[in-house]
């Protein structure tokens, strides 16, 4: 525990230059990283289009990149409504707010990858600001929020997902804030509380927070029922420990549940007549996969530098090979002593804090992995080794972390004191090298689908004048933005390959369909050389 209070000179000055640091890695080189296939799906969304749509307009013809790209732009003659429309149609699983924002975010300021991305890391900044209050609302102590807003500026984990065009940012957000506001109205939901109006207008904004919530992502809902869980555990406690049970709280939560879904009813709909579960996350990988993907999620919290060979690490998070310590791949030596951390924080977190506090902050973490790690090894698939799902989990344990921070670097041993104030300062470091690496390169880990654009779009642009076929509008739009203007492109609308006009050097094939690939290797006029196979690229001869 804090036993008294310590006054930190250096403290107050870290947390600015972190918080400094903290923007500036999350608005720096916004377009160095490859803009992954999730990210083309955004522009398309954003610019109206359905990707059946998208793909049935550009297949056929030999097109250049401009034309491809042309459907990442936003159209005049379709506005915010036909960007909800088209998720409703195709991505249902993915709720509007974050789009139809993003909508009128770049029709203000452009749809450069550099705008769209922007838009999320402006909306990351709000998570500092509830990052605090959820610290103060449960620990009442303002040094333990400082830690946790100087470890969520500089998280590498944080700083990535900041950077995408993607809804993780809002998701962050709005996880704290109803967090924030639900255990804030249960903090005054007392007996003396004011007057009823005043019950009705905090229970309506932790509904508002609700609605919200779902409307950024459908994984909201799991941490809905994680405050329902936590209201009816602890009025449990406090009928045995003093005899009461508060039933205007649980009637409060229950109402304003209930009403943040039915303002949700609209895109109900809409995913009960559209939704189909995304067949990748359905794939069934080995224990061992799981479990690496798991410690290499949560090490990224607080470290992550991919030291040694990229290729490798991706191997492991794919499942290709399993972790092997050695010289070529020090990033996995941090697991284990991170795991360690993490595991002594919650311990420290259960051993020091009131149940009301621990309780909390332990149910936010298993509320979110538990259905998905249990859905995994019941049913297969790598669900919980996404690690944007488990973006709750992961919040759960930085307020965890940062608790134990604030407590042992004030603590009355000063040896011990000593100690920890060294090891914070390595958390940060280590920190603040992975933001700055991961600043500087053009992919990682979290690009996984696109992760070798890159390197493909390299031996592409080697060539005097390529020409690339393939079967997937999506993945060859991603790629599109690496290659040189000189490039054509053709994406083909069946099984069969079409007639190539004469005049390419190089005809490569990207992304084929199995059955293309296929017919292609069966039929003697045409030779297929493998170019780079962790890229899906060839080369065809004919």
């Amino acid at each position: 525990m804090i036993h008294h209070k310590y006054h930190l000179t250096w403290l107050q000055p870290l947390i600015i230059v972190l918080l400094i640091l903290g923007i500036f890695f999350r608005f720096v080189n916004l377009d160095n990283k490859v803009y992954w296939y999730d990210e083309t799906i955004t522009s398309l969304r954003l610019a109206g289009y359905t990707k059946e749509e998208f793909t049935e307009q550009v297949s056929g013809p030999i097109i250049d990149i401009k034309t491809l790209q042309k459907y990442q732009r936003l159209n005049p003659d379709r506005g915010v409504a036909e960007t909800v429309k088209a998720l409703a149609v195709g991505n249902p699983e993915q709720p509007p707010l974050y789009y139809a924002l993003a909508h009128f975010w770049v029709q203000l300021f452009g749809d450069s990858i550099t705008v769209i991305r922007s838009f999320s890391a402006v909306i990351s900044l709000l998570v500092f600001p509830c990052i605090y209050w959820l610290c103060w609302e449960l620990f009442k102590l303002p040094i333990v929020g400082l830690i946790a807003v100087g470890l969520m500026a500089v998280s590498p984990f944080q700083v990535l997902y900041a950077q995408e065009a993607r809804p993780y940012s809002l998701f962050t957000v709005m996880i704290l804030l109803s967090s924030c506001v639900f255990l804030r109205v249960i903090r005054l939901e007392t007996p003396s509380y004011l007057f009823q109006g005043q019950r009705i207008v905090s229970w309506g904004i932790y509904a508002v927070t609700i609605a919200l919530g779902l409307y950024s992502q459908l994984l909201f809902i799991l941490v809905i029922m994680g405050h329902g869980i936590y209201l009816l555990a602890t009025e449990i406690m406090h009928l045995k420990t003093k005899n009461c049970f508060s039933l205007q709280k649980i009637t409060g939560y229950l109402i304003a549940t209930l009403s943040g879904i039915i303002a949700f009813i609209p895109w109900i709909v809409c995913i009960i007549n559209n939704f189909s579960e995304l067949g990748w996350v359905a794939n069934k990988i080995n224990i061992l996969t799981l479990l690496t993907r798991l410690s290499i999620n949560i090490t990224s919290i607080l470290f992550d530098v991919q030291i040694g060979t990229k290729e490798r690490l991706f191997d492991v998070l794919s499942g290709k090979d399993n972790l092997q310590f050695g010289t070529d791949n020090l990033w996995l030596y941090t697991i284990v002593p991170t795991l360690i951390l993490v595991g002594y924080s919650l311990k420290f977190l259960c051993k020091n804090t009131p149940e009301e506090i621990w309780l909390f902050i332990l149910i936010l973490i298993l509320s979110t992995a538990t259905p998905l790690v249990f859905k995994d090894l019941i049913s297969g698939g790598q669900r919980s080794s996404i690690a944007r799902y488990l973006i709750p989990c992961y919040l759960g344990i930085q307020l965890a972390v940062a608790y134990l921070l604030a407590n042992k670097i004030t603590s009355k041993n000063i040896n011990q004191q000593k100690m920890w104030q060294i090891i914070t300062i390595i958390l940060i470091s280590g920190a603040v090298l992975s933001c700055a690496i991961s600043s500087q390169s053009e992919t990682w880990w979290n690009k996984y689908s696109s992760y070798y654009n890159p390197q493909v779009a390299k031996i592409i642009n080697q060539a005097t004048q390529p020409l690339i076929v393939s079967s997937n509008a999506i993945r060859l739009t991603s790629l599109s933005y690496l290659l040189e203007n000189k490039v054509k492109l053709q994406v083909v609308p069946g099984d069969n390959f079409p007639k190539i006009p004469d005049g390419f050097t190089d005809i490569f094939l990207f992304y084929p369909s199995k059955k293309f690939q296929l017919n292609l290797e069966k039929d003697e006029n045409y030779k297929l050389d493998s170019v780079y196979p962790n890229g899906n690229l060839w080369r065809l001869s004919l």
